[in-house]
């Protein structure tokens, strides 16, 4: 009867050991080198190991896959979007466009906030009047699609033209 009172005992120590190495940290404390937080939308997180991690591929189109730490060299990154663009307003004239850290833009055309994404490589804003504009690179430089209400972002644009980060050094 002891044995297996040793026994259990040791195997109830091993099962509490495994359990509390895969514990998230506290709140606050910052993860282990080597690993890979993913923040969700509704603010929680998990962090992940990345010696557990094959690849990381993000799903729809024009989506990016990333395996074995390297990432396609030819995407643009989030941040290099954040700052202020000058735009073209499509009628030979400028307007500015910023798009913040925290997902939020702002439209000096006729003074119009919104949101924006990242999504496969371009930022797409939507205004609060219901346009929509997308800041693109195709070739060596920035564009901007402007799209009306009631439009997707895979439709015809209404208007193309030039878009340039002013901002001095964009991340």
């Amino acid at each position: 009867m002891s044995s297996f009172l040793r026994l259990s005992g040791v195997i109830t120590l091993l099962c509490l050991g495994v359990s509390a190495s895969y514990a998230a940290p506290p709140s606050g404390q910052k993860p282990a080198p080597a690993t890979i937080v993913v923040v969700f939308k509704d603010g929680h997180r998990q962090t992940f190991n990345m010696a557990d991690i094959d690849r990381i591929e993000f799903g729809g189109s024009g989506g990016v896959a990333i395996a074995g730490g390297s990432q396609n060299l030819n995407q643009i990154s989030r941040g290099h979007f954040l700052g202020k663009w000058e735009c073209g307003d499509g009628n030979g004239g400028t307007f500015y466009i910023t798009l913040n850290e925290d997902g939020s833009a702002w439209r000096s055309l006729r003074s119009i906030g919104g949101h924006w994404v990242y999504v496969g490589g371009e930022a797409h804003v939507t205004w609060n009047d219901g346009a929509q504009d997308a800041i693109r690179k195709v070739g060596n430089q920035f564009q901007k699609f402007a799209y009306a209400a009631g439009k997707s972002f895979d439709d015809d644009p209404d208007n193309v033209t030039a878009a340039h980060n002013t901002t001095t050094h964009p991340i």
